[in-house]
């Protein structure tokens, strides 16, 4: 009962964040990728001041996994590279804690890039 509960926070926390960025679309004239860019930065800014946290930890997956969730793991990562190498870290520490997403991310690119190339003679 308690992972069905997870999944439903999940859900909901995603599908608002979702719901959010409809919105945007529909009644600003923002585009898609000035969204995204506003919402890895709203997870840093969020994971700065503290706020974030209490959104991984009520809804988990619901809030690390959107672009938000990106700016969350670029905040952490720089936060614990800086505690560890001090000044330096904030150069590094939001790659190192990313860089599996970022590498995924080109490799599926790349792999739907290819799959989906067209031909020479295709119109």
């Amino acid at each position: 009962m308690e992972i069905l509960l997870d999944c439903i926070k999940a859900f909901i926390v995603g599908g608002v964040f979702c719901v959010i960025g409809q919105i945007l679309i529909d009644r600003t004239k923002l585009t898609p990728a000035r969204i995204l860019v506003g919402y890895v930065v709203s997870g840093v800014i969020l994971t700065a001041v503290g706020i974030y946290d209490y959104l991984v930890d009520f809804a988990g997956a619901g809030a690390t996994v959107p672009l938000t969730g990106f700016g969350y793991s670029l905040a952490k990562g720089v936060e614990k590279a800086v505690t560890d190498y001090g000044l330096i870290g904030a150069l590094s520490g939001g790659l190192s804690a990313t860089s599996a997403g970022i590498a995924a991310a080109i490799f599926f690119g790349l792999l739907a890039a290819l799959v989906s190339k067209k031909g020479k003679n295709m119109n």
